[in-house]
């Protein structure tokens, strides 16, 4: 990839809302944040994304499951969106001024590899030693 363009990282919303934020608190925070996050897709910072619904399934070679919950609330993913950025320092440095992390929420931000997975090439899927 040309190191001059833009790449893509994915940001996570994890965790829930803090307990001793008020409704109101929280309301507010997340008017602000979507007024954030609009003004960041028209300037192309973002690119869509979506929150999450609170039905799951799990697949795996022992089959299919439905009846989550698969993580605990600190590692419940709420949503995804989409930074276009020139580092992942640059995307953090862009999530970290969203108006909903006072509120107990937090961001994973993983940058989106475009090669394919293989066998040969340490990956986030390779077993530790």
């Amino acid at each position: 990839m040309d190191p001059s363009t833009p790449s893509e990282y994915l940001l996570l919303s994890r965790g829930q809302w803090d307990k001793a934020s008020t409704k109101e608190d929280i309301e507010a925070a997340i008017g602000k944040f979507y007024a954030w996050y609009e003004a960041n897709l028209e300037k192309g910072v973002f690119k869509p994304g979506s929150r999450l619904t609170m039905d799951a399934a799990h697949v795996s070679r022992e089959g299919i499951r439905t009846d989550g919950p698969f993580a605990e609330g600190k590692e419940v993913i709420g949503g995804y969106w989409i930074i276009v950025a020139d580092s992942l320092d640059e995307a953090s440095s862009i999530a970290a001024q969203s108006p909903i992390l006072p509120h107990g929420l937090s961001y994973e931000i993983r940058p989106l590899e475009s090669e394919r997975g293989s066998a040969y090439r340490h990956t986030n899927e390779t077993p530790t030693a």
